[in-house]
């Protein structure tokens, strides 16, 4: 594998882990969102990862394959909306009940962590590269 595959695969990470950031960021500011219904409350939200495999080809060098991560979709948890009840809320139902996001707080932050962490390892791996990259030439100056 070439140090450019290295290159494409941690900057497909650096996409999808981007991704993944902004879905967690979505469902915390909708994490106090109400609803009068539950079919109208947020539904927490996660992207869904895939293995991309592309062919690549130079001009008259074959590269050969390389990977690297892709967003299939972003999918709804299937998890039904908190019901609470509040009767004096403006937009409670004729039961007064209030629906409440199914996002747990405690859940996306552990995930934003993971995501985070995993966006600065592909960082680091992409900067080895570079300095690879570098020494090697610098190995042909001489």
């Amino acid at each position: 594998m070439s140090l450019f595959n290295v290159m494409d695969i941690a900057g497909s990470a650096l996409s999808a882990q981007s991704i993944r950031l902004n879905t967690v960021a979505s469902n915390l500011a909708n994490a106090d969102s109400v609803s009068a219904s539950s079919g109208t409350a947020y539904k927490a939200r996660r992207p869904v990862f895939a293995t991309v495999l592309k062919e690549a080809s130079g001009n008259m060098i074959h590269r050969g394959a390389s990977a690297g991560v892709g967003v299939a979709g972003i999918v709804e948890s299937a998890a039904p909306a908190i019901r609470e009840y509040n009767p004096n809320h403006p937009m409670a139902d004729e039961d007064g009940y209030i629906f409440r996001p199914n996002v747990n707080v405690v859940e996306e932050m552990a995930d934003m962590m993971s995501a985070s962490k995993s966006y600065q390892t592909n960082v680091q791996i992409a900067e080895t590269a570079k300095s690879m990259l570098m020494q090697t030439l610098r190995m042909g100056k001489q």
